[in-house]
């Protein structure tokens, strides 16, 4: 992978790291607006820290390791960047579990947004299946049905990671429901700053999934994951700090995360089944649709 490449990625990865993780800087800056300045210099410095590191870096790690345990804890996080011939073999032949998971985690979350979520339409056609919400489980159902079907026909444990994927949706799912009812309540019952630091951690791990499982279609280093994700957990706290009210303003940025998903996704599950995508389709991609609903944003602006 030649030192343009690995640009790329850093860059592709900090950009979808940052716009996947806009609610949460937005959650961030609501309950950090309540607390005193002590308690918000701790969670945006030491925070900082267990963001980036103790989740971002250590969960990626973690996964691979879990995937390819052969490797052990060295050789998972080295693994990319080796010339051994074995490391390459358990890479390719754990990859695809890995990456099929990835990628139906993802499509149920673009799924979930374009049936449920409330949104700001930026698109022909979200109105619509927005009026169709009930259908969700439906479709998700099947894709997960025909997921399996197909990779039952390649790779049993190409089945077994579409069903983890799903799996970890719908855990992750509850939380974030779950953290939601939590804000009203730390907003309303006036609780202490510590409680409302641990909140915001528990928080951030969560919405931290997303931009971990995503980073996989960009590669499976976790040196890359660690640096471009951690890159974006920066940006995320700085627009917690200072522009978040600003960042609300630019009503399609969501859509463009939402949509950045979707073609993510897909190029796991693409790839998971053998279809070759270019190392540096999935940046590219990224760039591509966040700026087109930047300049939507803009011009909504106007």
């Amino acid at each position: 992978m030649d030192i343009f490449s690995l640009i790329f990625i850093v860059v592709g990865l900090c950009l979808f790291e940052t716009i996947t993780s806009i609610d949460n800087a937005i959650i961030n800056a609501e309950v950090l607006s309540t607390m005193q300045a002590k308690a918000r210099r701790w969670f945006l410095v030491w925070g900082l820290f267990i963001a980036v590191f103790l989740v971002r870096g250590l969960l990626p790690w973690i996964i691979i390791w879990c995937t390819m345990p052969s490797l052990g804890p060295i050789g998972a996080l080295t693994a990319t960047f080796s010339g051994d011939a074995s490391v390459v073999e358990a890479v390719e032949k754990a990859a695809p579990m890995l990456l099929i998971g990835g990628g139906t985690f993802l499509l149920f979350l673009f799924c979930h947004w374009l049936f449920i979520e409330p949104k700001n339409y930026g698109l022909a056609g979200e109105a619509f299946f927005h009026k169709q919400g009930a259908w969700f489980f439906a479709v998700v159902a099947i894709l997960l049905a025909f997921l399996v079907w197909f990779a039952l026909k390649t790779n049993a444990m190409m089945a077994f990671g579409a069903v983890v994927g799903s799996t970890a949706f719908f855990i992750t799912h509850g939380f974030r429901e779950q953290a939601e009812q939590a804000e009203k309540n730390l907003m309303q019952n006036g609780l202490s700053d510590w409680s409302k630091i641990l909140y915001l951690e528990v928080i951030d791990a969560t919405f931290s999934i997303d931009g971990v499982l995503g980073a996989f279609a960009f590669t499976l280093s976790v040196p890359l994951i660690l640096l471009g994700n951690g890159l974006g957990a920066l940006v995320v706290r700085q627009l917690t700090i200072s522009n978040v009210d600003r960042i609300k303003k630019y009503l399609y940025l969501k859509n463009g995360a939402m949509y950045s998903i979707l073609f993510l996704g897909t190029f796991m599950i693409l790839e998971s089944f053998g279809v070759h995508i270019p190392v540096w389709l999935s940046p590219l991609m990224t760039c591509g649709v966040v700026a087109f609903f930047f300049m939507k944003s803009k011009a909504a602006l106007r």
